[in-house]
């Protein structure tokens, strides 16, 4: 049984109670997820699975078995970064750093939804086609990603740079 990680087929572990971010962390010395809260509270954990976010330390990683998980490490290939990182530097979106892979992982994916045309919990029209990356809906979706240090107004910029001109 595998899966794949960053585009790599990896072995699942034999214990059925590894948690994909034990997987990552401590199999595969994949450190950018972070083990904040180890409760799906903080978001410290968000990795994509199938271009879709995921708190790994809720997920087992039998769980993720034939699907394809990517992590910060993953989002930009040979060591380039990712058009989100480069904007989080431009911006300060982080102080400390330990929340920002998942808060990079959680915006890609958020990304995603709204391409989709996923509503949120302040989506004004559900029956629209196309959902606009307002700052209330940015807010509002990235809203399970906690940044101790309070780096918000960096982390909002950041995004929104990135994907506003992204189509929705």
């Amino acid at each position: 049984m595998s899966i794949t990680i960053n585009g790599a087929p990896v072995e699942l572990p034999d214990d059925p109670r590894v948690s994909l971010l034990d997987l990552l962390r401590e199999h595969l010395h994949l450190f950018g997820a972070k083990k904040g809260c180890n409760q799906g509270a903080c978001g410290a954990c968000t990795v994509l699975v199938d271009g879709e976010r995921v708190l790994s330390c809720l997920s087992l990683a039998v769980q993720c078995q034939g699907r394809s998980v990517t992590t910060v490490e993953g989002l930009a290939p040979q060591g380039e970064l990712h058009p989100l990182q480069k904007a989080f530097v431009e911006h300060d979106g982080f102080q400390c750093g330990y929340c920002t892979p998942g808060q990079i992982c959680s915006a890609v994916g958020m990304a995603r939804e709204l391409r989709q045309g996923v509503p949120s919990h302040v989506t004004g029209d559900l029956c629209t086609p196309t959902i606009a990356l307002t700052h209330d809906e940015l807010r509002e979706r990235m809203s399970g990603n906690l940044c101790r240090c309070g780096a918000y107004n960096g982390i909002v910029a950041a995004i929104a740079e990135t994907f506003e001109g992204a189509p929705t």
